[in-house]
């Protein structure tokens, strides 16, 4: 038996799928089941990575998720729209779905998997998040026998690349960020990756798989690295911490009495790790995501987080796991796969940022007055904030540098102490605040 697969786009991601279909040599016997039925294009002139016959390529992406003979169709154009309508047809038309899109994913996921739980068919998400490693599956599968407390990653590979670049070279994020793009690992218009708008989207998708319900794209803080600076890292390096990106998703137990519902914290922003930890090793554009969970502790998945080979291996996959259940069911099945379908609808509450408890760095510049120190400590002590360490490092521009460390505290408590030491005028600014892991 052949199944079809329509495809929609052939750049980076789309040409790389399509190599891996086309050459099954020496892969598993499964893919020299699949072809390649048409392939939707912007232009037909533009050359092509790839190889197809001209009769495969059309502009109109609309046929192909139509096209009764079509069995599979695999999204990689990326945005928003068509591609979130595109996906909507496919799955009105029977057909099942492939997409490397987060940021579809993230925000339309309770339309799409509504839709497609309705007419039975799968959409599998393996390459919207961290390209190549194997993330999605393994928690629907071999990790869903567990109680997963914390999903904790670095799923940007723009941004751990610059920060890398940042902590070996001392240099400041816009002369790193400038080279980077002349480079290639990150666009002209960087904001989704420096933004952590990328990353946001990915845990989001994360923490819906982990905890079993679905996350409001919106409900999660967002927080970039382009307050970043090369004095932050200095300082962090000699305080035994590297900087970097964390995606966070993490289980609260219920706070109330008779309360059965768990609050999720879903965070993304820089962050102080300690150099023992074991995403404080991952460097330039790898991704690793580290999941906590009962009874089998620590798992660590590491890899190429983009680029054509890893994603297109990702997109492959799934594919691969679609045409399996096909085969064995003899065609559609009556009822979706419970390892492989999402199937969950209730929203899961996240916590409020103001309610959040975590360790802070905060590096302040104050003018040269007495007593300054004692002040800081005395209003971070008037609001409950408890520090750990207080160092005046030197001098920047006539003014003292300050760098204080909290204990865990929680955080609209220590908001509340700078808003108020920012209205002090011993204190000329507050450049850099960060929380520490």
């Amino acid at each position: 038996m052949v199944f079809k697969v329509g495809l929609l786009g052939l750049g980076t991601v789309g040409a790389g799928t399509a190599e891996i279909l086309l050459n099954p040599a020496l892969r598993h016997p499964l893919l020299q089941e699949i072809e390649i039925c048409r392939v939707g294009v912007r232009s037909l002139d533009k050359p092509r990575p790839v190889t197809l016959p001209n009769s495969v390529l059309t502009t109109d992406l609309a046929a192909i998720v139509t096209d009764p003979d079509i069995d599979i169709v695999v999204e990689v154009i990326g945005g928003l729209e068509p591609a979130r309508s595109l996906i909507l047809s496919a799955i009105a038309h029977g057909k099942h779905v492939v997409t490397a899109n987060k940021a579809v994913i993230a925000r339309y996921s309770d339309e799409i998997f509504d839709a497609a739980n309705a007419a039975g068919v799968y959409v599998m998400i393996e390459a919207a998040v961290a390209g190549g490693i194997p993330v999605i599956q393994p928690l629907k599968q071999s990790l869903s026998v567990n109680r997963i407390h914390r999903v904790i990653g670095i799923v940007n590979g723009t941004t751990n690349y610059i920060l890398t670049r940042m902590q070996r070279e001392g240099a400041d994020f816009d002369a790193v960020l400038a080279d980077a793009q002349q480079l290639g690992y990150a666009e002209a218009d960087p904001s989704a990756d420096v933004d952590g708008l990328d990353a946001a989207d990915k845990i989001a998708i994360l923490a819906s798989l982990a905890f079993g319900g679905r996350i409001k794209l919106d409900d999660v803080y967002c927080e970039g690295i382009r307050g970043v600076s090369a004095a932050d890292i200095a300082y962090a390096d000699r305080l035994g911490f590297v900087i970097k990106l964390l995606a966070t998703a993490l289980r609260e137990p219920p706070t109330a009495a008779g309360d059965s519902a768990d609050q999720l914290q879903v965070r993304v922003h820089p962050t102080l790790l300690p150099k023992t930890h074991p995403l404080a090793s991952v460097n330039d554009v790898y991704n690793a995501i580290l999941f906590e969970g009962d009874p089998v502790g620590q798992v660590m998945l590491f890899g190429r987080g983009a680029g054509a080979g890893p994603t297109a291996s990702a997109v492959v996959s799934d594919i691969q796991n679609i045409v399996a259940i096909l085969k064995t069911c003899g065609g559609n099945p009556p009822n979706l796969h419970p390892l492989l379908a999402c199937i969950h609808t209730h929203y899961c509450t996240l916590r409020p940022m103001e309610e959040l408890v975590t360790r802070f760095y905060a590096r302040f510049l104050t003018h040269d007055m007495s007593g300054v120190i004692g002040r800081l400590g005395t209003c971070f002590g008037n609001h409950d904030v408890s520090l750990e360490s207080v160092v005046q490092t030197g001098y920047k521009d006539d003014l003292a540098e300050i760098v204080v460390v909290t204990h865990d505290v929680r955080e609209g408590n220590f908001r509340q102490a700078l808003d108020e030491l920012r209205g002090f005028e011993a204190i000329a600014a507050i450049p850099s605040v960060l929380r520490v892991l």
